[in-house]
């Protein structure tokens, strides 16, 4: 897991070969002014969703992996709180693996919670437990999905 702002982005572009374009992208794009909906940047490998929420309270918001992708989440407009724990340690599948969606769903509880400014990022990777969406009120987020 990785919590940064965008001006630092260049210290995780080696972590994965599709980062750099990534990461070029949100720091030159006009983010606020995407309409909703997908943008392949490389095909189904490199994926940016402009996605609305309504936040949630941690009880409320589910605990998720993924296998093949690694997510970027970015929220535009304001904070979001993320909640983080080691994907080894989730243990209740409240909706087991779906391959075709790439996602599992589990009732564990956070061990950390992000508080997640508005321009500023979190990286999860298959390693990583995560449970996005904590906050109140309805905001806007980009949510890149890079694949492992």
């Amino acid at each position: 897991m990785i919590l940064d702002t965008l001006k630092n982005a260049e210290l995780y572009q080696s972590v994965h070969p599709l980062f750099k374009k990534a990461f070029d992208f949100l720091k030159t794009t006009d983010l606020k002014s995407l309409p909703l909906g997908k943008i392949e940047l490389e095909g189904s490998d490199l994926v940016v969703s402009v996605v609305e929420i309504s936040g949630k309270t941690a009880q409320n918001a589910r605990m998720e992996t993924h296998r093949k992708f690694i997510d970027i989440q970015l929220p535009l407009d304001d904070e979001e709180t993320m909640g983080w724990i080691a994907a080894e340690k989730l243990t209740k599948v409240t909706q087991p693996y779906d391959a075709e969606k790439d996602i599992a769903f589990f009732a564990d509880e956070a061990e950390n919670l992000l508080r997640v400014e508005a321009m500023e990022f979190a990286v999860f990777f298959p390693s990583d437990g995560h449970q996005p969406g904590i906050g109140s009120g309805n905001h806007r987020k980009i949510i890149v999905k890079v694949r492992v």
